[in-house]
Formats: C-alpha cells, structure tokens, sequence
C-alpha cells in the first residue's frame, strides 16, 4: 500500500556499489489519476538539503527495470501504474549523510491530451526523509519495533505487510505486536492468517520478539476476575504467542492504585503458567512503566516472585518511559479534562537503578515520544541509556515504541529518527 504523499518514506538509502556509496535513493507514487506509459515521463527535479539534482543525473526503476532518463523516454513497453512507485537513483559519490533531510521533488510528465498552451505538466511536493545508517549501534544489542508505534495508521493507510517492510527498511530485524491490538479474530485467528504471520516474517527476515497481552481483571462491574480466570487469559496468550513463534509476552494487569500496583491475583496466576511458560520456552515480562520506579514495592514485588520460584521464565520488561527528563504536552488519547496524565511527568529514573535490575531484565521497549530534525530526542537519555546497556553488558532487544502525536504517517516517520539516532551512538 503506497502512501498517500508522493514521497515515500520507505526506501529514502544511500546506495552502496563495489563497497563505495555511490549515491541515494527515493520512491515516488505515480502523482497522475491514472497509469502512464513510462515513456511520457519527462524527468523529476530533486533538491536535498537545498542542493540541486539534475533529471539527467537520475535512474528510474519501474516494473523491475532501470533506465536512464533517455532510454525511459523511448521505451515502449513499461508503465508507471497507480498502484506501483518508481524508485529513482541520483548519483551522488558519498551519498548523504545519517539523519534527517528535506526533500523537494518536481516531477514531469507529458499528457498528450493537454493542449501544450495549458502549459507542462509538473507536480511538486516536499516531504522531510530520514537516511538510517546501514551499520553502526551498540555491539550486542538488537533493534526492533512494536506495531503500537503505528497506531491510528495500522489497518487504516497501512497494511501489516506494510509494517513489516517498513521495520525491514530501516534495517531493524525484531517486530512486537499487541495480541488485540494487531491479530485480526482474537483470541482465535485463523489459519490462514498465521500462515501469512510466519510467511511475511521469512519475507522480511524479522524476528518475532515479544507479544503484549492483557488481563483485565476489572472486566465485570460486579466482581473482579478470579486467579483462575486470570490464568486461563494467560494461557490463552501464551499458547497464541508459541504458535506466532515469539519468545516472551508481557501481560498488563489491571492496576489498584495510581502507581500502578497488579491486582492481587496477578500472583497466582502466574504461578500457574510458568511450567506452561516453560514448555513453550516462553519468557512471561511484567512491564514496569511510568509512573512507577524501578526502586518501588511494585518492581521489588516482581522480584520477589523471581526469587522465590526461581523461574527462567519470568523477568522484568523496562518500558524506557522512566528514564523521561521532560514533560510530554502532546496529550494522549482517551483523556480529558487533566492536561498531563501522570504517566507523561518526567520520572528521571536514575541509570544506576537500572544497573541494579539489569540481570533480570529480558526485554526494553524504546518508548519515545519526540526525535526533532537535528536527531535530538527531547524527552529520553538515550545516549546515557546507550551506555548504561553497554557498559553493563547487557544483550537483547531495544524495540521501539512510539507514543507521541497520531497525525497520519507521524510515526512511521519518527520510528525512522529513533533508528538512525540509536545506530548513530557508538557507532
């Protein structure tokens, strides 16, 4: 599914031959109301950064083939289709630098059936592109992405096949999804469904890493839901995240207080699942999140619960959240009447905290909720986070969650900064 833009964020690279970057490349959506034949395209204008590229500098790729601007325009039989992008290649030795560009394009075409007096056919727009670094990050650490960084564009202007590229794209080889949030048919997807799942993770060479559930134990206003009825959810997720091929599941429990306390039963519920956990080799994840610390009777609980059942199978997931240093304006949905919910206050947990807890940390969501045009994330450390991991030694997945602003393709857009910011640390 192209975007509506005709700038595509995806596939905005540097290209790389005989070891060498040899210039870059953008894809462009057929900005017409129907398909051409390609050779009424008479060349696009592109401009990065305020530098002109010449149309003559320019290779188009439709249908599979390239050609230089000339052979495009006395081909006869390749077409420029609505439902296709061209991907256009500007040599340029070098390529451009990591980060964020601003992109103009002007794109011509030739309409036979416009008089000439009309005046050519040009079609301009500018989009801002972020060039993510093909190799660099943190030695150990692997990257990811969770779909909820695409809410309000998943199933709407995006498809999943669509995510998944995308996460590709920019280089990134971890994808977490929310059980209810991203499988059509929960709790009982069909087969067919899961064989494309598993398809489109071999396609685009993803791994799947963790699977977000819930357990609601306030779903009745009458009662709340029993341990056993609390397990049961449980195993319903975990035998669904086995048969997706992921490795850990993080269940949110209902909470009791504003800090964030489980509801009591969140204990002998998973005490119940954890041989489960273990024959399915899948890691059960609490999340602890803003606003609740790390040095808080809510985490010293959960590893309390480690200690005492000296289970494999259940660690901490470090939502990065904590670490805020700003206020978050941008509202969240859902939410009216208070302009800041408490989880949007900066907590400014201290890296030493974290350090403490690293050996019974199994996963980090990368929650962030604004990169700006310089790289700059105005609310999360990462580069003192960065560090702490390293220095530490830590190994697993970094897997970014967005949770900013819902304007359509917002995320996806900044999903990209987050990358080319973390792969530009330690690199």
């Amino acid at each position: 599914m192209l975007e509506r833009t005709i700038i595509q964020q995806r596939g905005f690279r540097n290209v790389v031959g005989n070891g060498a970057v040899t210039g870059f490349q953008l894809r462009l959506r057929n900005p017409n109301y129907r398909g051409i034949a390609a050779s009424l395209v008479d060349g696009v204008e592109i401009v990065i950064d305020g530098e002109k590229h010449a149309p003559e500098q320019s290779r188009w790729t439709l249908q599979g083939r390239t050609f230089t601007l000339d052979a495009l325009r006395a081909s006869t039989d390749v077409r420029w289709q609505l439902d296709e992008d061209a991907v256009v290649t500007v040599d340029h030795p070098g390529g451009l630098g990591a980060g964020v560009h601003r992109i103009e394009v002007a794109i011509h075409l030739r309409r036979p059936y416009i008089p000439e007096i009309a005046g050519p056919s040009v079609f301009r727009a500018t989009a801002t592109g972020t060039i993510v670094p093909a190799t660099g990050g943190t030695q150990g650490l692997n990257y990811g992405v969770s779909l909820y960084s695409y809410s309000g564009d998943l199933y709407t202007s995006m498809s999943l096949e669509d995510s998944m590229a995308d996460i590709a794209d920019l280089g990134a080889t971890g994808i977490e999804i929310l059980g209810e949030g991203n499988i059509p048919g929960y709790p009982r997807p069909d087969a067919g469904w899961i064989d494309t799942w598993h398809r489109l993770l071999d396609r685009y060479g993803l791994t799947a890493t963790n699977y977000g559930a819930w357990v609601d134990t306030a779903m009745w206003r009458e009662r709340d839901l029993t341990a056993e009825e609390g397990r049961a959810q449980l195993e319903t997720d975990l035998r669904l995240a086995k048969a997706l091929g992921f490795t850990s599941i993080r269940p949110k429990f209902g909470v009791v207080s504003p800090d964030l306390e489980p509801h009591p039963i969140w204990q002998p519920a998973v005490e119940r699942v954890l041989d489960l956990a273990a024959d399915l080799d899948i890691v059960i994840c609490p999340e602890i999140h803003s606003p609740t610390p790390i040095k808080h009777p809510v985490t010293q609980g959960y590893l309390d619960f480690i200690e005492r059942t000296g289970s494999d199978h259940f660690k901490l997931l470090i939502d990065t959240g904590i670490f805020q240093t700003a206020p978050v304006d941008d509202g969240h949905e859902g939410f009216e009447g208070k302009k800041r919910p408490a989880f949007l206050e900066p907590l400014a947990v201290p890296m030493a905290d974290l350090v403490e807890v690293l050996p019974q940390v199994h996963f980090i969501q990368a929650k962030f909720f604004e990169i700006d045009d310089e790289l700059h994330d105005l609310h999360i450390p990462w580069a003192d986070l960065v560090t702490t991991l390293h220095d530490a030694g830590w190994n697993g997945w970094l897997s970014s969650e967005y949770e900013g602003r819902r304007e359509p393709y917002w995320g996806r857009d900044q999903v990209r900064r987050q990358h080319a910011l973390l792969r530009g640390l330690r690199a």
